[in-house]
């Protein structure tokens, strides 16, 4: 069932997952966005502790991006076309890093200590 999920969901098996995936991609090019500036740190406690642990540069040009995409939508515009054609939507920069704390966390639990942090809701 797993296998079948799997290849439903493969770009270089589906069509249907190809074209949504070219879709994604032409939408992050016309505001200059990678795949990874979509995960919210808010959202998960990993993904911040991934973006903490990434150096200063990497951070940095995120929040240029985003900042960059913010101003582009509240203007009505998109990027020029020369510098759509030079963006790489799908270049990842996070998942390495989210992998290695995820598979952290999993390690820490089957060992049976505490999680390093906790989400508190004031």
């Amino acid at each position: 069932m797993a296998s079948l999920l799997q290849s439903f969901l493969d770009p270089r098996k589906n069509w249907l997952a190809k074209m949504h995936m070219k879709a994604v991609s032409n939408r992050l090019r016309r505001y200059g966005l990678r795949y990874d500036d979509l995960f919210d740190p808010y959202y998960d406690i990993d993904i911040k502790e991934a973006l903490n642990r990434l150096p200063r540069e990497i951070v940095d040009a995120r929040h240029q991006r985003i900042k960059r995409a913010m101003d582009l939508s509240m203007k009505h515009e998109y990027l020029p076309e020369d510098l759509q054609a030079m963006q790489t939507p799908f270049r990842s920069y996070l998942q390495d890093m989210l992998s290695l704390v995820k598979k952290e966390n999993a390690e820490r639990e089957a060992l049976g200590a505490l999680p390093l942090y906790q989400r508190t809701f004031p």
